[in-house]
């Protein structure tokens, strides 16, 4: 064979660079092809290619092209290669089905076609017919299906080359190493490598890039270590070239090992970390790679001269949401800013939509393909800074936030308040919430009120970058503690529903009160500091006394009366989530046995009930004796319209009918407390004539809910009739 023909596959958008690399090899007669590129090459130069290739996926040796009408005429142009001319009976063969034609829908029947071929050319040739190997073939048989032709042909390589043998496992979603190679070349990797430039990968996962990096800076074989290809199992093989060429890789790789520079590659998961170390010590650079349990948004590059920076950032199962991806564009963008100034920096990404928040002008982008996941490439030069460290614009925000904290940090001191909002929206500009929470160790809650369309989106994300990268600034926190979510319009309970699945809580005191709290899965946190005031004064008034919370969404008040002394209390809410919440919260304070199906048990002083608020007010009105209660506290939502309820809840429209039901429930001399969040909310005055109703919102607003408008508006409503206390169906 002087010349063999070619056709070398790669990751969709590689096309241009693998021409590029198998011109070096080598090859000559070279043309682009969707998913690959046709050539032409000498035996020896094609055993080159499958050692050297750090961009191909497979090579494959077209063996026969022919017209397909139907499986008959796939079996006929199978049969009609001799195969007993190109490797022995005694070697195993496996069939591969790439392709797609509508005269052959089946690729299995298609493979099971080929092999029948195969063995029954060979039973006429020889015989007996070789074995079918599917897991270790010793000849790999490639059938290409396309629409109205097939083409078979031999894998060179015997198998994917991408599989260069160092990965034993990986995380979720890895990069192919063929496609982390196509990366590094696009960001010039080897010439900035032999200039001694560093190279890091702050999300490095099971150490990919890494390690491909190294292969590429000591001038290794990217497929040295591959026990055997599929040509050496050819009739025609040379064994002698391939020997001559493995002996060259091998004085090539220990020549380039010497030349190493600065690698590094750092995560947050250590258990990330240590599959990559091991994964490179298998590559045979165990010594020569730095690897860190770290975060991406805080490492800084030390004494290290401005190199390349390189990471595909995760998404899906290790990132909580949505919006921890916007989190992390965000603080990304501005930390590189910040510390890497200098650098070279490249991201590779799915979602390119999110490059904007990174606030770095991208100069180069190049489309490619994660398997079928459209992808970009996106190459910054990262300016350097006057001033290390410092954040670039938002010195508004900085220095609101900056006189927030300080006041607030000695008001909390004094008054023994550990979790409180440092900010809320008090620029225009910078529409965000800011709560601190301490966990013991702090993290901050951060909701970004959605921006209206009328608002430049490019501004938006610019101030939200500015604020982010404040924030964690100046309270010092790694970026893991920085819990950020969008606010939008909410319609019904949809304030409620999940927005992501981490299923961790911390636990908080508030008071001498234990409170679970999730700052992820949820729009809100499972307690509401603007409440905190009232929680405390239903803590303080609830000894001895039968305690009704409606709407009573995570139970924090009932939490709160338990632990000052309530004789029994009745919580309810529609929904199981916010209940089993609710009883997290009791069993914290050793108030509730931790078992969901005793929450509503007839023995048990604090009783959980699941019903729709309204519906369930109406039924116990109507009864000829209602439980009493002494001490009721209802924090409805402004509006609803649940499927699980029967109508709709406007707290505007409906707060008479609700709130006279439920003072219906008040036992002689008790109080209820009402609080809505509705902005422009009027109690009717005329329909409570008979109780002793009193404004307390400016005394259930704490120094960190002052700013106007109120948080909320709160009610006390007192019953005037003399302290009775008759026996209760609810409690003791």
């Amino acid at each position: 064979m002087s010349a063999l023909p070619l056709f070398v596959t790669c990751p969709r958008g590689v096309e241009p660079l693998l021409l590029t690399e198998l011109q070096g090899l080598g090859a000559v007669a070279l043309k682009e092809r969707p998913g690959g590129v046709a050539a032409e090459a000498d035996r020896e130069t094609a055993y080159r290619i499958c050692l050297w290739s750090r961009l191909a996926s497979r090579v494959l040796m077209p063996l026969t092209r022919f017209p397909l009408t139907d499986v008959d005429g796939l079996y006929a142009g199978a049969r009609a290669v001799d195969w007993p001319d190109l490797f022995s009976v005694q070697r195993r063969f496996a069939i591969e089905v790439a392709g797609r034609s509508a005269a052959v829908t089946h690729t299995h029947y298609a493979g099971l076609k080929v092999k029948d071929a195969i063995a029954d050319r060979f039973r006429e040739a020889c015989g007996e017919r070789p074995n079918v190997d599917t897991d270790n073939p010793d000849i790999r048989v490639h059938l290409h299906l396309d629409r109205d032709h097939a083409t078979l042909s031999l894998d060179l390589g015997g198998d994917a080359l991408h599989r260069r043998g160092y990965r034993a496992r990986a995380l979720e979603a890895p990069l192919k190493e063929t496609l982390a190679a196509a990366l590094l070349l696009r960001m010039d990797w080897p010439a900035r490598a032999a200039e001694g430039a560093p190279l890091w990968d702050p999300m490095c996962g099971s150490g990919t890039l890494v390690i491909e990096a190294a292969l590429m800076a000591a001038d290794v074989a990217p497929n040295g270590q591959r026990p055997r290809f599929g040509f050496e199992a050819w009739e025609d093989h040379i064994p002698a070239v391939l020997t001559r060429l493995r002996d060259e890789a091998t004085a090539r790789a220990h020549d380039g090992r010497a030349k190493l520079p600065r690698l590094i590659g750092s995560d947050t998961d250590a258990r990330g970390i240590r599959v990559a170390q091991d994964n490179a010590q298998r590559a045979g650079f165990a010594d020569a790679i730095e690897w860190r349990v770290a975060d991406a948004l805080s490492v800084t590059p030390d004494d290290l001269p401005p190199g390349v920076l390189i990471t595909n950032p995760p998404y899906g199962e290790r990132l909580a949401n949505e919006s921890e991806i916007i989190k992390l564009y965000s603080l990304l963008g501005a930390h590189w800013a910040r510390a890497f100034g200098g650098w070279q920096a490249g991201l590779f990404t799915g979602r390119p939509d999110l490059a904007p928040r990174m606030g770095l002008r991208a100069h180069s982008i190049h489309a490619l393909f994660n398997g079928a996941l459209p992808c970009k490439l996106l190459q910054f030069q990262v300016p350097q800074t006057q001033s290390a460290g410092a954040i670039s614009g938002g010195e508004d925000f900085a220095n609101r936030f900056a006189k927030n904290l300080k006041h607030l940090r000695k008001w909390a001191a004094r008054s023994g308040v550990a979790h409180y909002r440092i900010y809320d929206a008090d620029l225009p500009d910078y529409a965000v919430a800011v709560d601190l929470y301490a966990t013991p160790e702090p993290r901050v809650h951060v909701q970004e009120y959605a921006a209206p369309k009328t608002i430049d989106p490019v501004k938006a994300e610019r101030r939200l970058r500015q604020a982010l990268g404040h924030i964690q600034q100046q309270l010092e926190l790694p970026a893991s503690h920085l819990h950020y979510k969008v606010r939008k319009a909410q319609k019904g309970d949809s304030q409620y529903q999940r927005q992501a699945d981490q299923g961790r809580f911390f636990t908080i005191d508030e008071h001498g009160v234990k409170l679970a709290i999730n700052l992820d899965d949820y729009l809100d946190t499972g307690v509401f500091l603007d409440h905190r005031p009232l929680r405390l004064r239903l803590q303080r008034e609830a000894a001895g006394k039968r305690f009704l919370n409606l709407f009573c969404y995570t139970g924090a008040a009932t939490a709160h009366a338990a632990v000052g002394g309530a004789a029994s209390s009745v919580s309810v809410d529609l929904s199981n989530t916010y209940l089993d919440w609710a009883l997290r919260n009791l069993a914290l304070n050793g108030i509730h046995p931790p078992d969901p199906s005793r929450r509503s048990s007839a023995d048990n002083p604090h009783r959980l009930f699941r019903a729709d608020c309204l519906a369930w007010l109406q039924e116990q009105a109507e009864k000829g004796r209602p439980p009493q209660f002494d001490l009721i506290f209802c924090d409805p939502p402004t509006f609803s319209n649940s499927k699980k309820m029967d109508g709709t809840l406007d707290i505007q429209r409906d707060h008479v009918g609700f709130l006279l039901n439920a003072l219906k429930l008040l036992a002689p001399g008790g109080t209820l407390y009402f609080s809505t969040n509705r902005r422009g909310f009027k109690l009717d005055p005329e329909a409570f004539a008979e109780w002793q109703v009193t404004d307390i919102t400016r005394e259930t607003l704490d120094e960190d809910f002052k700013r106007p408008p109120p948080a909320h508006r709160a009610w006390q409503f007192r019953d005037p009739r003399p302290v009775v206390r008759p026996v209760s169906p609810w409690g003791r």
